[in-house]
C-alpha cells in the first residue's frame, strides 16, 4: 500500500474535516431529539397504562363485635348453657334492673356473599343471675323465644343461622335485632327487635316503630334444636 493512501485512510476514520464534522453534529442533534421525543412518549403511555389498570378500592366490611373478656363466673355460665364454644358478647346490668345479665352466642362464619355488619351465629342466649344462680331468659335457635312463648315470625324455611346487632342505651338498656338467615344470599329479611319490658319483666318484641311491646305467640313447646 502506498504511503499517500495510508494517510487518506487515517484521515477518513480518525480526524474529520470541517464539512464532515458539521454533518456529524447535525446527525447527533437529530438523534438526540428523536430519542428524547420517543422517551417522553414512552413515559406518557406508561403513565396512562398505570391509571387505566389501577385497582379499585376494596369494599369495606364492618367487623363484627368481638367476644368480651368476661369474668370466669360469667364465661362458665355461658358455657353451661351453650357449650364450650360459647362467646360472651355483653354482660352486666344490661336491662337496667340492677341484676346481672349476659348475652352469649355460638358464632358461625360470615357468609361470603354478605357484607352487611353484625354477628352471625347459630344459637344465642340471654341469661340472668338471680340469687347467685344463672338462668336462661331468652333463646334464639330455630326460633326466637322466652319462657312465655315465641317471638317474631316463624321462619319459612330451615335456617342457616341468624345475624345479630345490638346496642346499649343508658336509659332503656340493651336493644337487640335478630335477623334470620334462610340462605347464603339472604341479607334483606326484616329484623326482629327486642328490648326489656319493665312491666312484663322480660324481653319482648317491639313493633315497627319501636314504641310498643308485642305479646308472645303460641306457648313454647319442647322442640329439639338442629342448629349447633
Amino acid at each position: 500500500m502506498k504511503r499517500g493512501s495510508m494517510k487518506f485512510w487515517r484521515g477518513d476514520s480518525g480526524v474529520a474535516g470541517p464539512s464532515q464534522g458539521r454533518c456529524c453534529d447535525q446527525v447527533r442533534r437529530v438523534s438526540r431529539r428523536g430519542f428524547a421525543t420517543a422517551l417522553a412518549l414512552l413515559c406518557l403511555f406508561a403513565g396512562c397504562g398505570r391509571q387505566s389498570v389501577a385497582p379499585e378500592p376494596a369494599a369495606q366490611t364492618e367487623a363484627a363485635p368481638a367476644a368480651v373478656n368476661a369474668p370466669d363466673e360469667v364465661q362458665a355460665a355461658a358455657e353451661a348453657l351453650l357449650g364450650t364454644s360459647a362467646e360472651v358478647l355483653a354482660f352486666g346490668d344490661l336491662a337496667k334492673t340492677g341484676k346481672q345479665q349476659l348475652l352469649a352466642v355460638n358464632r358461625m362464619p360470615r357468609p361470603s356473599s354478605v357484607t352487611i355488619p353484625g354477628t352471625f351465629f347459630t344459637r344465642a342466649i340471654m341469661a340472668e343471675n338471680s340469687n347467685g344462680k344463672w338462668a336462661e331468659i331468652l333463646r334464639c335457635d330455630e326460633h326466637l323465644k322466652n319462657a312465655h312463648g315465641y317471638l317474631g315470625r316463624s321462619p319459612s324455611a330451615p335456617l342457616l343461622g341468624w345475624r345479630l346487632e345490638y346496642e346499649q342505651s343508658a336509659e332503656s338498656g340493651l336493644q337487640l335485632r335478630f335477623t334470620p338467615i334462610e340462605s347464603a344470599a339472604d341479607s334483606h329479611a326484616a329484623p326482629i327487635s327486642l328490648r326489656w319490658n319493665p312491666a312484663a319483666k322480660r324481653y319482648q318484641e317491639l313493633d315497627r316503630d319501636g314504641k310498643h311491646f308485642l305479646p308472645e305467640h303460641a306457648p313454647v313447646e319442647n322442640a329439639s334444636s338442629s342448629l349447633r
